[in-house]
């Protein structure tokens, strides 16, 4: 029974798309960071980093991005505004009252908290390292800050400037490329009248992949319908198998005490989830609710199965061909994601600001629901083969795992009858001509 368990855990985790970095529902997605030099003089220069969140749904929660890079040579950083090196790292080669801020081959910076001294403060800083995306808010999916540099003095003969290498997020499922040079940012100044620009500019891409994030997934996929009293529940071992090794839940009739639940403020926890057939902490169930003349009813609800874990900025990706035809969305904002033009088979789902953008951890208060009415569409809607369930289920750019197609809920024996008739008076009146015959 193990093996099997076993075996269906790896089937599971292999039957989503072997895809790396790439994402057919936002094929152009990236976190670009920005390197601009803004002056440079005989000792020193100064480097202004921007980090732009260019994915449509995937965002950044805490504790945040914690950017590092390799230096070239001994250079240090003398000051920061905006940010803060995790370490100052031994600054024992220089001599005199006041240190270097950091001076770590390889430093990690993190953003500011919000409500950071002023005097430390940059434009755009200060968010705890939160990164959303482009669609759910425009003022929050960039971050910056501003750095004095003490230039090297090993093997730098002509006093130069060297660019960093090897720039990593510090986020699980990210990889940055190399460094390349790009022409120099311009910036807006006395009111927009005038423009200023960097001496030089590089840019790094960083890609997502689920696959480096995680090699198990985070959420999955039940359904059912008005028509079929069966309830398809998530996959057995979606994201774990209960009683492998090493595998912690908690029982639905337990709350784990919050003294078991600590960890580093900068480290996000591992999820602790009820014990449940999936081991999911995330769940999206899709309910066939109604059916009208000329519309049908979707309800949606997202249930946080995470002791350890509230979900903020959450938002839902769905590709559904009827999505194209969708008349009213109640309870949640909504979006079409049209990464191809004319193809509008996919929409993006997130809670109102203040009233149901943060998904509480497991418990009473642990979900959030939806509803949405769509227009029947005459040349594609039916109810038949399962057509009205989703092909495809993301949560905050994490594919779920789906139920397999045969196990959908199935319309009963009486649908499908009105449209078989056709076909069995015409076998009926072919064996009477035979038979006549």
């Amino acid at each position: 029974m193990g093996m099997v368990l076993i075996l269906s855990f790896f089937i599971l985790i292999t039957s989503i798309s072997p895809s790396y970095g790439y994402d057919p529902l936002d094929p152009h997605a990236n976190i670009t960071i920005t390197w601009d030099l803004m002056l440079e003089n005989d000792a020193t220069y100064d480097v202004r980093v921007s980090l732009y969140n260019f994915q449509l749904f995937r965002h950044m929660d805490r504790p945040g991005w914690k950017l590092s890079w390799t230096w070239k040579s001994d250079e240090a950083i003398w000051d920061m505004w905006g940010a803060e090196a995790t370490e100052q790292g031994n600054c024992s080669r220089f001599k005199g009252g006041v240190l270097p801020h950091c001076c770590e081959k390889q430093p990690v910076i993190v953003d500011l908290m919000p409500g950071a001294p002023y005097n430390k403060q940059f434009n755009n800083c200060c968010k705890g390292g939160v990164l959303t995306s482009m669609t759910q808010d425009q003022t929050l999916y960039g971050a910056a800050f501003r750095m004095n540099v003490n230039k090297a003095t090993i093997n730098n003969t002509d006093n130069s400037f060297f660019m960093p290498l090897n720039f990593n997020l510090g986020v699980p499922g990210y990889t940055c490329g190399d460094p390349f040079k790009v022409p120099p940012s311009k910036f807006k100044a006395d009111g927009g009248r005038r423009s200023t620009q960097a001496l030089e500019t590089w840019n790094v891409t960083c890609i997502y992949s689920q696959f480096q994030a995680s090699l198990t997934p985070k959420c999955c996929v039940s359904l059912s319908a008005f028509y079929n009293s069966t309830i398809v529940p998530c996959p057995q071992c979606s994201c774990n198998c209960e009683g492998l090794g090493g595998t912690k839940c908690v029982n639905s009739d337990k709350t784990p005490p919050l003294l078991e639940l600590r960890h580093a403020n900068d480290e996000e926890p591992q999820p602790l989830v009820r014990c449940s057939k999936h081991m999911c902490p995330i769940k999206v169930h899709w309910h066939v609710k109604e059916s009208y003349r000329e519309y049908w009813r979707v309800k949606i609800t997202i249930t946080n199965l995470n002791f350890v874990k509230n979900y903020s900025q959450w938002n839902l990706v769905v590709l559904h061909p009827n999505l194209r035809n969708v008349t009213q969305i109640f309870s949640f904002n909504y979006l079409p994601l049209n990464p191809y033009g004319s193809i509008n088979d996919t929409g993006m789902f997130w809670g109102i600001k203040y009233y149901n953008d943060m998904l509480l951890q497991s418990g009473p208060s642990g979900n959030v629901q939806t509803e949405m009415l769509l227009n029947k569409d005459p040349s594609i809607f039916t109810f038949r083969e399962g057509w009205t369930f989703p092909r495809k289920i993301s949560f905050n750019g994490d594919e779920c795992v789906m139920p397999p197609p045969d196990e959908y809920p199935r319309l009963p024996n009486s649908g499908h009858s009105v449209t078989e008739k056709p076909s069995l008076i015409f076998f009926s009146l072919f064996l009477l001509i035979l038979l006549v015959l």
